[in-house]
C-alpha cells in the first residue's frame, strides 16, 4: 500500500464527511494535491454542486497537501485550518475535482525549520475548484497551523 492510499483510507475512516462525500485521492507529486468527488452525493437544490461541499473539499485537499508533505518527512504534527477566505466564481455541474499547492512565496524548507525551531509553524495554501476549461469555479486561500506532537 503507497502513502497516498493509507492517507486516502485514514482520511475516509476518521472524517465522516469526507465518506459521505464520496472523496478519493486523484494524485499527489509532493507538491500538488489533487482530490476528487462525484456530483451526486454534493448536490444542492439547482442541480449543481453545494458550495459547502466544493469548500470542505478545498480545505480537505490543503490540509492534505500539508499532512502528507509532515509524513514524508517523518514530522509528526497536528495540522489545523488557522482561517481561510473563499470566492465562488461559478457553478460546477460535474464531478469535480480540488487541487492544492503552496501559495506564491511559502516554502516548504522555512515552514519546516520554523516547525523545528518551534514546535509550529504556519503555511499559506492555494486551492481550487477547476472547470472543464481550466478557469477556476471556486477558490480558496488558508493559512494551515501545524503543531509538532509531544
Amino acid at each position: 500500500m503507497t502513502a497516498i492510499d493509507d492517507f486516502e483510507r485514514a482520511l475516509l475512516a476518521d472524517i465522516p464527511l469526507a465518506r459521505s462525500m464520496q472523496l478519493r485521492v486523484r494524485d499527489y507529486d509532493g507538491d500538488n494535491l489533487r482530490l476528487t468527488a462525484p456530483l451526486a452525493p454534493n448536490i444542492n437544490d439547482k442541480g449543481c454542486a453545494f458550495g459547502g461541499s466544493l469548500l470542505s473539499l478545498l480545505t480537505l485537499a490543503g490540509w492534505g497537501l500539508i499532512v502528507l508533505k509532515l509524513r514524508a518527512l517523518d514530522i509528526a504534527c497536528d495540522v489545523y485550518v488557522q482561517d481561510s477566505a473563499a470566492r465562488y466564481l461559478a457553478p460546477v455541474w460535474e464531478d469535480f475535482i480540488a487541487e492544492a499547492r503552496l501559495d506564491e512565496g511559502e516554502s516548504w524548507d522555512e515552514f519546516t525549520r520554523a516547525l523545528r525551531a518551534r514546535g509550529r509553524a504556519r503555511l499559506r495554501v492555494a486551492c481550487r475548484v477547476p472547470l472543464p476549461t481550466g478557469a477556476p469555479a471556486c477558490v480558496l486561500n488558508a493559512r494551515f497551523v501545524a503543531i509538532a506532537q509531544r
